[in-house]
């Protein structure tokens, strides 16, 4: 059933004519009845019906692209490649389509925010860039979100995040191989002889995050590193202990670092949850009197632009980002086919550089 002008303005207990000025801002209203009235509007998920209000489907020019972090080369870099595909004809003028970055900073509420004012804009297509939150109210939320986005019309792709799960929305996605990433990077390590090897990894809830250390642990697990008496890490319980989780940040590598020292001197080697964080780690290896990789091994993930150029080059796992990216605006703008399924996982590459070497002694 079509939510109406009416049924917000009785959920906000104001009339349909403050409703009316709220959501066309020409009229003082009270913060607090302001707030009640788009509290309404979001809890009904109500779409405001701009001029173009006789079309029954997304038709719009707006293409929305949704980041935890604009500032972060693995953002920014998909950001800018779906840009590049997005314009061209199609649009109602037959010429650029006008992309809008829509920062979240990793806020589950601001992410459904998002979606619902591209909902109100008929956005033709949303791309959703990253990992996704593992909290089972927040994925209810946002399947429900998207799928009503998907009926109104609107392209939706998921560029860099696992697919929906429990959800009849009609959704393209692009996940990146992160678990097999993770895996090939710590097998590298063990395949040099490291044993006590130290885990940065990203935020708790994030299912990047998840995906990478279950990759670094079934290296452990198969090679037998992570049984007691193979003088590696001896089982989960050790695991943990050589275990810090942060945010994606140099920051955070740095000082999870100073704690992987603190709770293992003899740690040999480190694995970063991305290059960022693995930058941090290795400020903080080069403040202790540390040599990379003379006297402890460092490695990251993504492959981001600086990997090549720090000192030593940083062994890391690529993923083709840009190219990720680009893929995802084809989609978002219908100038390429979804994959069969929905569902296409990109590969994620080993680079071996100059931060890793065989543990001395």
């Amino acid at each position: 059933m079509t939510v109406t002008l009416a049924d917000v303005a009785a959920r906000a207990q104001v009339s349909p004519a403050t409703v009316s000025r709220v959501l066309n801002g020409n009229y003082p209203v009270a913060a607090a009845t302001r707030e009640r009235v788009l509290r309404a509007v979001d809890d009904l998920d109500y779409v405001l019906n701009g001029p173009a209000s006789s079309l029954a489907a997304a038709t719009s020019d707006l293409v929305g692209i949704l980041v935890n972090d604009i500032a972060d080369p693995f953002f920014g870099i998909m950001a800018g490649a779906v840009q590049s595909e997005i314009g061209g004809p199609g649009g109602r003028a037959g010429g650029e389509r006008m992309a809008v970055v829509c920062n979240t900073g990793g806020s589950p509420e601001r992410e459904l925010t998002y979606l619902t004012l591209l909902q109100r804009q008929r956005a033709a297509a949303v791309v959703l860039t990253g990992g996704a939150l593992e909290d089972p109210a927040h994925a209810a939320a946002m399947s429900a979100k998207l799928a009503r986005l998907a009926d109104a019309g609107t392209r939706i792709v998921l560029c860099g995040r696992p697919p929906l799960e429990d959800s009849d929305a009609a959704v393209a996605t692009l996940t990146f191989d992160n678990r097999n990433g993770g895996r090939r990077l710590t097998e590298h390590l063990l395949t040099l002889g490291h044993r006590r090897i130290g885990y940065v990894a990203g935020p708790l809830e994030r299912t990047t995050t998840r995906h990478r250390l279950e990759g670094h642990r079934d290296a452990l697990a198969a090679s037998g590193a992570g049984n007691p008496g193979n003088g590696g890490n001896a089982g989960n319980g050790d695991q943990d202990e050589l275990t810090v989780h942060g945010p994606y940040t140099r920051r955070s590598g740095y000082e999870a670092t100073l704690e992987l020292l603190r709770r293992a001197p003899d740690l040999t080697a480190i694995v970063a949850a991305n290059d960022t964080v693995a930058l941090g780690a290795s400020a903080a290896l080069r403040e202790r009197g540390l040599r990379i990789p003379e006297d402890i091994s460092v490695a990251g993930f993504d492959d981001l632009p600086f990997s090549v150029d720090a000192v030593p080059a940083l062994t890391t796992v690529r993923l083709p980002l840009y190219e990720a990216g680009a893929r995802a605006g084809r989609l978002a703008t219908g100038a390429e086919e979804a994959p069969p399924g929905g569902v296409a996982t990109i590969g994620a590459e080993l680079m071996v550089r100059g931060s890793t070497a065989p543990p001395r002694g």
